[in-house]
């Protein structure tokens, strides 16, 4: 299944990497990472920065898949707010969520920088608003439960929110703590510099197609008949983990992506903050570093990327509309559009480490809006488990939370 259709803007703008390297022999390693997007890269570095010796295998072109129709909008809120997460998980639980969020947005600003990846990185303010009475209450709930837990949060009325954005609407939340990035550029980055500096091996157009677990090992097995032994397995496939899952453990959603023309920065929004609304499914908006805007959303609760591509041209219009209004005076020009397939959770948490307990097969999936600074903390966590290092956020995170 394709994971995305259309022109994702990332892969255009970075030109597209030109790694053909397929497995031809058989290998043995500590760690096989399955997957080469942004989870796959960072959990790399991680394993290459403790030196524990691994690949990157990879059934296409490097990072592909979910990553290149990524928008890497990089926030410390999950899609699941707050005072509704403190329902499904406890208070203790669901604040430490937040609090690993944001923490993670810091650590994958170092891992860039401590690299010299250039993935244009940058910090900007977040507006969570609502242009709704419904979602004004909302926003008062999550207001109070993130002040109670000492997030970052401010709360801004309709005038403050037309002071600071110039949003028509009841409210918003805002916060200094987010980022902007571009995915696709940082997971080939990172795979780059650790195959200079760390001898990382990394293998294209080579699919997994069974494996076998022995007593303290793995065996994969290619499509062209070649093995890789591994101490360790690390499933970091997005959706597509399904495969080595014996159930399924998320829901697939399509979601939509428009790009303008590049614009005048007068001509973008003020502050040039990351934008989402309480609607459900929500509207989200970023700009990018050549003066671009982005729109997402639209999303829809099926997976057949032949459903998914046909209503695309329907879904460009929904956006631009859907903009229109809530910036009627700011033209934007659709340059480019996309989809993809993501997943989701039940409570907006991402699985992290073994399915079952003592199992080496361990999954970094990052589900959600949140799917990058999930990411990060997945490969911090699973770094642990391989070291036999305790770790507090493995409880949280695991399948049987």
């Amino acid at each position: 299944m394709d994971l995305h259709s259309g022109l994702p803007y990332w892969i255009l703008k970075s030109s597209l990497d030109n790694t053909f390297n397929p497995l031809e022999k058989n290998i043995s390693i500590d760690v096989a990472i399955i997957g080469s997007g942004i989870t796959g890269a960072l959990v790399a570095h991680e394993l290459c920065e403790a030196g524990i010796s691994c690949a990157v295998i990879d059934k296409r072109t490097l990072a592909t898949g979910s990553s290149a129709a990524s928008t890497a909008q990089l926030q410390y809120e999950i899609d699941t707010p707050l005072h509704q997460l403190i329902k499904k998980v406890g208070e203790q639980n669901a604040i430490k969520a937040f609090e690993y969020c944001l923490q993670s947005i810091t650590d994958i600003e170092n891992i860039l920088k401590k690299t010299n990846v250039d993935a244009e990185f940058e910090r900007i303010p977040t507006i969570y608003y609502t242009t709704t009475k419904k979602g004004l209450a909302f926003l008062d709930k999550e207001y109070k439960a993130r002040k109670k837990a000492n997030l970052p949060v401010d709360f801004l009325d309709k005038n403050q929110l037309w002071d600071y954005q110039k949003i028509q609407g009841y409210a918003a939340l805002h916060n200094e703590t987010s980022a902007q990035m571009d995915a696709y550029t940082a997971a080939t980055g990172l795979l780059k510099y650790h195959r200079e500096k760390s001898n990382l091996k990394v293998f294209t157009h080579t699919e997994i197609q069974s494996f076998k677990e022995n007593k303290n090992s793995y065996t994969l097995y290619t499509a062209n008949n070649k093995k890789i032994s591994c101490k360790y397995v690390i499933v970091a496939t997005g959706f597509e983990s399904e495969f080595f899952l014996p159930k399924k453990v998320m829901n697939l959603l399509s979601t939509y992506a428009i790009i303008s023309s590049p614009v005048h920065p007068d001509n973008i929004w003020p502050n040039r903050s990351l934008l989402w609304n309480t609607d459900d499914p929500y509207l989200y908006l970023r700009t990018t570093t050549d003066n671009r805007m982005i729109v997402g959303g639209g999303d829809e609760m099926f997976e057949d990327p032949i459903k998914r591509d046909s209503i695309l041209r329907e879904k460009i219009k929904f956006l631009e509309r859907k903009f229109k209004r809530l910036y009627p005076s700011i033209s934007f020009k659709t340059e480019m559009a996309w989809c993809g397939t993501f997943s989701s959770t039940k409570d907006g948490l991402p699985f992290i480490g073994p399915y079952q307990s003592g199992s080496r097969m361990l999954f970094a999936l990052g589900y959600g809006g949140n799917g990058i600074t999930f990411s990060a903390i997945a490969a911090q966590v699973l770094t642990n488990i391989i070291k036999e290092k305790k770790d507090s956020r493995m409880k949280l995170f695991s399948f049987n939370r």
